[in-house]
């Protein structure tokens, strides 16, 4: 993992408590799956059709059989079952995922999320993050908080088409972590050697900053 991507996901991987059940989306997310905490009692769940994934194999002990919505292989914890993608969409629909986390291309600072495609780039469908963002009971987006470019991914406007409007609760970046509430974008922490200004000079949108600010 790069440095940025490391700061991410150990940030992440805090907002998972014992007993939930979390759906990683595909990028960044998916290594979450190897920090959570021995003893916690998580059950992830996969689009594709499997509650119970695990961390990722040892090189040599890849199951081609089994992996996750990534098309990447996965092992199983002990109790895990598997289903068809119906079954899989029928438990997010429902309301039965406690926490989805996905990755993201672009937030705006009304929450909306653009993560599913690229105006001309080709895709091989639109995935299960539109379910998700309406389905599961938080949405916590984690992503590198400026492009390849250098230009920031939190927009005033998302230029991208949209996964869902206003559903992001939580975004957390290599830079910083936002929550969105009817005041608006509100920066509650910063990650460690970085400052408000530092936020403020790589980011688009307009955010309130959190009187409870945690610097560490």
């Amino acid at each position: 993992m790069s440095n940025a991507r490391s700061l991410i996901v150990k940030r992440a991987v805090q907002e998972i408590q014992d007993g939930m059940n979390v759906n990683l989306g595909i990028g960044i997310p998916t290594l979450i799956a190897n920090e959570i905490p021995s003893g916690y009692n998580v059950l992830l769940q996969s689009e594709n059709g499997l509650l119970g994934i695990g961390p990722y194999p040892f090189v040599g002990n890849e199951d081609p059989d089994l992996i996750n919505a990534g098309k990447e292989t996965v092992t199983a914890v002990r109790g895990a079952s598997f289903f068809d993608s119906a079954e899989s969409f029928a438990m997010i629909r429902g309301g039965h995922i406690d926490l989805a986390i996905l990755g993201g291309m672009e937030v705006s600072e009304q929450g909306d999320l653009a993560n599913w495609m690229i105006p001309g780039k080709m895709i091989k469908g639109m995935g299960g993050a539109m379910d998700l963002v309406n389905g599961a009971k938080r949405v916590v987006v984690v992503m590198e908080h400026a492009n390849k470019n250098g230009e920031s991914k939190i927009k005033k406007s998302c230029t991208l088409p949209l996964t869902g409007k206003q559903v992001v609760h939580r975004l957390i970046t290599d830079l910083a972590v936002f929550d969105f509430t009817p005041e608006g974008m509100v920066l509650v922490e910063t990650q460690p050697g970085i400052t408000v200004e530092d936020v403020d000079k790589n980011t688009e949108a307009a955010f309130i900053v959190s009187q409870e600010l945690m610097i560490k």
